[in-house]
Parts: C-alpha cells; structure tokens; sequence
C-alpha cells in the first residue's frame, strides 16, 4: 500500500494482514479492520508506522473542497488588485459592525462553553473585544498592502533577456486549533494570487463557521472573488486534516498546534509530496547574565508572562553567580503578571535553582480541567527544560541556572522548541554569543512577546516557526500571506536567430 494514496480498505484491509508502513511492517487487528467501511481511505504515517482511517464522507468533502479551490486559484488570475483590497475592507467592515458580528459572538459563546464543560483549554479561543480588534487591523492591513507582484533580477544577453518574477503558489491547505483570529491572518494569502482551504480545531468550528456565513462568503461575492477562494472544511473530525495534507494539489500544507498531531500531519504531507510548513512547540526563553539591568529584568519578565501563546515566556536560564539577586526580581515580576489575574505564578526549578527561590505554599492553579492546589514553587530535571507550559491563568515557567551565557545558550539548543531567545545583559558580548550560538529565529534582548508578525513586522502572519524541525524558509521565522509565493522565469527574446 502506497502510503501518500488513500486505498478502499474494505476490499483490501483484513484482520491479520500486514502492510509495509515506511520500514515497519504492520498487522492489521480486528478492532481496525471492523471500523472501515465501503468507500473508506486509509493513511499509513511512514514516520510512525501508525494507520490512520478516512471515513468516505471526509474524504469527499476534502476532495470537493481543494477541487474548487484549485478552480478558484485559476480564476485569481483574472481578478484585480482593487477586487482583492475590496473583500479585505468589506470583510474588515462587517467585522466592525456589531449587527454582522453578534452570531459570530453567540457562535462563539457558545464554543467557549462546550469547550470548558469538556475542559479543553480557552485561553486562545474567546473571540473577545481585544481578538475582534486586532481581527479588523489585520484586514485592513491586507486591504493596503502590495500584492508583491514584481521582477525580482533580470540577466541580459545578447539579442535575449531573463527575468525571475514572483507569482502566486496555488491552493494551501491550512490546518490550525482553535484560534478564530487566524481567518484575519491566513485570508493574506489572497492578496498574492492564492487561494486556501482551511480546518479549524473542533472546539472553534461554530465560529469559524459563522465567521464563514457572516464576514468571509459576503465578502467575497461583494468583491467579486471566484466561489472556493476561500474554503472552510465543515467536519470536527481529525481525518479532515489528514486527507488535507495528503492532497497533492496542494502547494503548501502550513499546521498550527502543537505537539504529536502537528508531527504527523507534517509527516503525512512530507510524504505525499506537498512543501509543509510546521508552527508546533512554543515557549520562549530568556537568559540572564550578570550585570544585568535589573529594573530591565522585573519590566521584561512581567511583561512576557501576560498570557499565554506560543511566544509567552517558558524557561529563564541564570548565571548562577547573580542568582541570588536575580531571582528575586523575577519572582516579583512574575507576581506582578498573575496578580492581574488575581492568582499567583507556579515556577518550576531546576537544580539548585530551588534554594535561591523562596519557600513554596501551596496555591490555587488554573488547569483546563479546574481549580487544582498545587505548590507554588517544584523540582524538575533538566530533561524537563523542554516542556512548553499550556497554562490558563496561572502563570507557569521554569528556571535553571548556568555557570555561564555559553551554557544557557547550550541548554537553550538542546532543550528548547529553538524558537524564541531573549537576552537580558549589559554586556554587548553576551548578546553576540546568543545571537551567534543559539539555534533560533527570534533573538532579543527585552520581552519574548514582541514575536509576531503583526505586531513586529506589520504583517499579519500565517504562522511562527521554530526550527526545531528545520527551516523551510531558509532562516525565517514568519510565515505571511504575501511570503507564500513562487518565481516564474520570462524570456524575452529580440533576436529571432538565437540558437544554441
């Protein structure tokens, strides 16, 4: 069985056959082969040796759905710059409205409490007042931004010339939890000429459905745009996204999440031939050194901690020599972050790490589960330096300290998501050992949450990577509509002799 191919398993797949999965060969059990049906596809992840089931009914709903995506991408080529600029400020209008948004809210109350009955996490899924705000900013960004067409070189010969020009990538398939906000940044990619197909986490599908009927579809028949731009898949299943990125139509698969089953949808577009570009572990870290400022510090560490997202503050490596005075303001600091929540922070310390810190107490932690009692300050190994924390409302981080920058920056490449790196010094040399030493796209000297292309670079990201995973995109770290792109080569040839 080709792994990249869906096959019909009820005619092919039953208790006790084995299938070559990459280099591990697999037999089929009972319980697997019972739960196919006719019409059914299944997956076998080369990287695992896992199967995973396609039900015939997500398998046709994804296939539909790119199908009039790709259709889509060829009519982009007749739309125009103002057409584009017109969906993005109708879609940004109608956000704006409180008339169009108020089933998008209700949608979405009604998402927060199904997923807090469940106790699945909230904290990225509330489409509140300051999500809704930064939803409108990001399309009228697109509304004014160029749509990148352009020669980039051109190379003259005799009676002949060559150019490389940009040009839109085709049809991108996008997976992504529960984060409403990212339908703002990802429609980007409609601005170079692309179209895209989304599937959205379970717990934000109302949403994102809402969002679909009331803000992106009128937008687009207003604009004029081809049907299919923009599609949402309708399905909670999981299967939905793994028949996704097994669609060799696509021209770039990007996943956002975390964890396993962001690893897998990679694994699964890698091998059916589609570019992948993976947004997967977070958590930021930031080294201290000696000397450093420590006003600075209590601004930076308070200010990282403010909630939690990929860029949120995970890990603070100390110079063991000033940990004494350093750990104290960090403390104070990441008090100051919780009490704007009205609990108190839970740190994890490595090592020695755990007599500098004060006496821990006992302490209400937010879980997405519930309120649970915990200690405010635990041991962990250095092994466990590489867990991001999903906290809800309880600030949660680590520290570790290190005889010297040169160490943090080495546990900082051994441990971390090798994502984001900030350095807190007064010493120019130290920052150039980080900047030169570790393995990261984001380095910086203050806050970690200056990381996001909307907020730093004015342009509303499809995602961050990390390179812990490589790097796609050469050694960038952010992924935005306008960077989803190819390079085309014209020939323009004056001489009707030329020959070779």
């Amino acid at each position: 069985m080709k792994q990249n191919r869906g096959v019909n398993p009820s005619r092919m797949l039953q208790a006790g056959d084995r299938v070559l999965v990459g280099t591990n060969l697999i037999t089929i059990d009972q319980a697997f082969s019972s739960s196919l049906s006719e019409g059914d596809k299944v997956i076998g992840i080369g990287t695992t040796g896992a199967l995973r089931r396609i039900p015939a009914e997500v398998a046709g709903l994804v296939d539909s759905a790119v199908q009039r995506a790709s259709r889509a991408f060829a009519a982009m080529a007749d739309v125009s710059e103002a057409q584009v600029s017109t969906f993005f400020r109708t879609a940004a209008a109608r956000l704006e409205s409180d008339e169009t948004f108020a089933p998008v809210r209700e949608a979405n109350v009604v998402d927060v409490e199904s997923a807090r009955s469940r106790g699945r996490s909230t904290t990225r899924l509330v489409l509140d007042a300051k999500m809704r705000s930064s939803m409108v900013d990001a399309l009228r960004m697109w509304e004014n931004f160029a749509s990148g067409a352009e020669s980039l070189t051109s190379v003259a010969h005799d009676g002949w010339s060559v150019t490389e020009e940009r040009a839109p990538l085709g049809v991108i398939g996008f997976v992504f939890e529960g984060r409403p906000n990212v339908f703002a940044d990802a429609s980007g990619v409609l601005r170079g000429g692309n179209t895209v197909v989304f599937r959205i986490g379970s717990d934000a599908l109302g949403t994102a459905s809402s969002l679909m009927d009331h803000i992106i579809g009128p937008a687009i028949r207003e604009a004029g745009l081809p049907d299919g731009c923009i599609e949402l898949l309708d399905s909670p299943e999981h299967a939905a996204g793994w028949a996704l990125f097994a669609d060799s139509r696509l021209s770039l698969a990007v996943a956002r999440g975390s964890g396993d089953a962001v690893a897998e949808l990679g694994a699964i577009a890698q091998q059916s031939g589609v570019p992948v570009s993976l947004h997967g572990t977070g958590g930021a870290w930031m080294i201290v050194a000696e000397g450093a400022d420590l006003h600075r510090l209590d601004n930076v560490v308070k200010h990282s901690l403010d909630r939690k997202v990929c860029n949120t503050l995970n890990v603070v490596c100390v110079v063991r020599s000033v940990a004494a005075e350093v750990l104290p303001v960090i403390e104070h600091a990441a008090r100051d972050a919780a009490s704007v929540r009205g609990v108190q922070p839970r740190i994890h310390a490595v090592g020695d790490a755990m007599k500098v810190l004060s006496e821990p107490e006992l302490i209400e932690v937010h879980r997405a589960h519930g309120i649970v009692a915990e200690p405010s300050i635990s041991q962990i190994n250095t092994e466990d330096l590489g867990r991001e924390f999903e906290w809800e409302n309880t600030p949660e981080f680590s520290v570790v300290l290190v005889n010297s920058v040169t160490e943090a920056c080495d546990l900082f490449n051994e441990h971390s998501p090798q994502f984001v790196v900030s350095c807190i010094s007064e010493d120019i040399a130290d920052h150039e050992t980080v900047w030169k030493r570790c393995n990261a796209p984001f380095v910086g000297d203050g806050f970690t949450r200056w990381v996001d292309g909307q907020f730093a670079l004015l342009r509303p990201e499809l995602g961050l990577s990390n390179w812990q995973n490589g790097r796609l995109f050469a050694r960038g770290g952010v992924l935005s509509g306008d960077s989803a792109y190819t390079v085309r080569l014209r020939v323009t040839q004056s001489d009707s002799t030329l020959h070779r």
